[in-house]
């Protein structure tokens, strides 16, 4: 299994932006899929965006062109950049990871949580 862990979020103002970190506890090359989720209130959890171990990327289409993945293998973390932001993308965001062995297994981080609001 890997522990992640959440950085970032915070309150922002409509149209700007935040970067949210998510730090694995082990080598993000042993690390097959990662992704972003997020959950508002009273909302079913959905998925943001993905990144593979060959940095394929992925977006809701909600987010497509204002946000943005990336992986570090130096620092084993996954990035979300977010622009433009608006009040509706205000929600918990979660870190997800699946390995290589074993197959399939979700692991969750904690959530962190992020505000759009004037």
């Amino acid at each position: 299994q890997v522990q992640l862990v959440e950085s970032g979020g915070g309150l922002v103002q409509p149209g700007g932006s935040l970067r949210l970190s998510c730090a694995a506890s082990r080598s993000i090359s042993s690390i097959r899929f990662m992704a972003w989720y997020r959950q508002a209130p009273g909302e079913q959890r959905e998925l943001v965006g993905s990144i593979t171990n060959t940095g394929s990327t992925n977006f809701a289409d909600s987010v497509k062109g204002r946000f943005t993945i990336s992986r570090d293998g130096a620092k084993n973390t996954m990035d979300l950049q977010m622009i433009s932001l608006k009040p509706e993308d205000t929600a918990v965001y979660y870190c997800y990871a699946e390995l290589w062995q074993p197959f399939g297994v979700p692991n969750w981080g904690q959530g962190t949580q992020v505000t759009v609001s004037s």
